[in-house]
C-alpha cells in the first residue's frame, strides 16, 4: 500500500510540473510583447521609451534568460509565491487565496450534484425492468450534454431568480448563490459520469458472478447496488478524478479499497520482477 501511494503522489507532482511547463512555454510562444503591454499600462505601446521596457523587464525578470526565467518561476510557485499582479500591484498568491474558498465551495457544489445526477441516473436506469422508463433514464445524458453550459445558466437565472424570485441570479450570500451556478456546472459533467457508470454497470451485471450470485441467496437490490455498483464505479471514479488533479490522487487513493486486486496486481508485479 505504501509503495502504491507513493507512486501516485508522484504521478500527481509530476502532472503539476507538466501543467506548469507546458503554461510557461505557451505564454512565451504567444505572439506580442507583454513588457510593452505591462510599461505602457493601457496608453499606446509605441509612446514608450527603451528605459521604460528595460525598467520593467528587470522589475519582472524578463531580462533573464530563458532557462532562469523558467527556474525562476518554478522555484516561486513551489513556494508559493506566484509574483506581482500587473493590474493591481498585489501579490498574485493573495489575490489567488481571497478567491480560493468560493471557488473550492463551487466547484465541490458542482461535483457533488454531478455526482448524485450521474450515479442515480446510471443505477435507475440499469436497475428497471421497464424498457421505456430504462430508454428515457439513458436519454437524460445525451441531453444533459448536448445543452449548453451558458444556456442553462441562463434559463436558470430567467426562470428560478427572475420568474420564480427563488433563488439569487447574482452576488456570493450562503448557500442559496451556490445552487445555480453549482447546478449548469453539474449538469454536463454528471452527464457523462452517468453514460460511463451505466456501461460499467451493464458489463459488470454480465459477469459471472454477478450472475450466479442470486443462486447463493443475494437479492437482486443487493447485487445491483452493493456487488455490481461497487465494481463499476471504477471507471466513473476516474472521469470524475482526472477533472483535476488533486482529485485525480484521492481517487487513486479509494481505488485499493474499492477493489483489493489493484494493490495485489501490483504486488505480485513486484515480486515476478
Amino acid at each position: 500500500m505504501t509503495r502504491y501511494l507513493a507512486h501516485r503522489l508522484l504521478q500527481a507532482v509530476l502532472v503539476l510540473w507538466a501543467a506548469f511547463t507546458t503554461s510557461f512555454v505557451v505564454l512565451y510562444l504567444l505572439p506580442g510583447d507583454p513588457v510593452s503591454i505591462m510599461a505602457a499600462g493601457g496608453a499606446d505601446t509605441n509612446d514608450i521609451s527603451q528605459e521604460q521596457l528595460a525598467e520593467v523587464k528587470r522589475a519582472y525578470g524578463f531580462d533573464k534568460p530563458l532557462i532562469e526565467q523558467y527556474g525562476t518561476r518554478l522555484w516561486g510557485a513551489l513556494h508559493g509565491d506566484f509574483g506581482i499582479s500587473v493590474q493591481s500591484g498585489d501579490p498574485v498568491g493573495h489575490l489567488i487565496a481571497g478567491q480560493l474558498p468560493a471557488t473550492l465551495q463551487l466547484t465541490g457544489a458542482g461535483l457533488l450534484l454531478a455526482t448524485v445526477f450521474g450515479a442515480g441516473v446510471a443505477l435507475a436506469a440499469t436497475y428497471t425492468r421497464r424498457r421505456r422508463l430504462r430508454q428515457a433514464l439513458l436519454s437524460l445524458p445525451a441531453l444533459a450534454v448536448s445543452a449548453p453550459p451558458f444556456w442553462v445558466g441562463l434559463v436558470l437565472v430567467q426562470v428560478v431568480s427572475f420568474r420564480w424570485g427563488l433563488l439569487p441570479a447574482i452576488g456570493n450570500e450562503g448557500v442559496g448563490s451556490l445552487v445555480l451556478p453549482a447546478i449548469t456546472l453539474a449538469l454536463p459533467t454528471g452527464a457523462v459520469l452517468a453514460q460511463v457508470f451505466a456501461k460499467s454497470l451493464r458489463r459488470t451485471l454480465a459477469e459471472p458472478y454477478v450472475e450466479t450470485a442470486p443462486a447463493k441467496g443475494a437479492s437482486r437490490r443487493r447485487v445491483h447496488f452493493g456487488h455490481a455498483a461497487r465494481n463499476a464505479a471504477l471507471p466513473p471514479l476516474t472521469v470524475a478524478g482526472v477533472l483535476v488533479v488533486l482529485a485525480n490522487l484521492v481517487v487513486d487513493l479509494v481505488y485499493p479499497l474499492l477493489d483489493p486486486r489493484i494493490t495485489t496486481a501490483r504486488k505480485a508485479s513486484a515480486v515476478a520482477r
